[in-house]
């Protein structure tokens, strides 16, 4: 790469890449999350980016260039975590929570490669393209503040509360466990006296026996 032109076709080729690959892995991020809105919003960007997609074309078709060629192991990687994540099966509400930080991850790696694509369209006068990749821009945007909106008015805090519910039920579980054990512990030292009496009776018994018999004698 010897000029700004063949740096703006490389990192274009590297977010092309990165849309197809998350064309394939946002269905599977909508399956898992548990919370309507936060699936509804996966579905939403999914959309979206299948017209950002489309947008990439119509510029390589503009500079005479295919997108093909690169693969964005960036992108690749950070759904990679995505999909190791939903394979640990945490709690749904922990699950939803790690689901909107995955997704931010890559809402942000995207902010920045369109940012910079954007400023060098810009510098090489091509205008349309530039309104094009603007307009991907703004809807990365977007997404990235509803996915905010959406963890800290209920996801973040229902991950929260299911940390304390789960740590008061085994709490719980404790007691009950401990409260069992002594239960056990008495009805044991209960049964043992009980033994032991029966068994002095029956002594004094044969005693008491003994010695009549030996009066009668």
């Amino acid at each position: 790469m010897n000029t700004l032109r063949d740096l703006y076709i490389d990192e274009l080729k590297d977010l092309w890449s990165a849309e197809k690959q998350l064309i394939k892995a946002i269905p599977k991020m909508a399956k898992a999350a548990n919370d309507p809105e936060l699936s509804k919003a996966f579905t939403t960007h999914l959309r979206q980016t299948e017209q950002q997609v489309k947008r990439l074309e119509q510029i390589f078709e503009e500079l005479g260039e295919s997108p093909r060629g690169k693969k964005c192991v960036g992108m690749e990687g950070l759904i990679e975590e995505g999909s190791e994540l939903i394979k640990e099966r945490p709690d749904p509400e922990v699950l939803d929570a790690g689901l909107i930080m995955k997704a931010q991850h890559i809402e942000h790696y995207e902010i920045a490669g369109y940012g910079t694509v954007r400023t060098y369209a810009q510098l090489l006068g091509a205008d349309r393209q530039a309104q094009l990749l603007q307009q991907t821009l703004d809807e990365e945007g977007q997404t990235d503040k509803l996915l905010t909106q959406l963890a800290e008015s209920s996801i973040n805090i229902e991950a929260a509360t299911a940390e304390d519910d789960e740590e008061e039920e085994e709490t719980s579980r404790g007691a009950r466990s401990k409260r069992g054990e002594r239960e056990v512990s008495r009805r044991t030292t209960v049964e043992g006296g009980r033994g032991g009496a029966r068994g002095g009776s029956r002594g004094r018994s044969g005693g008491r026996a003994r010695e009549t018999e030996s009066t009668a004698r």
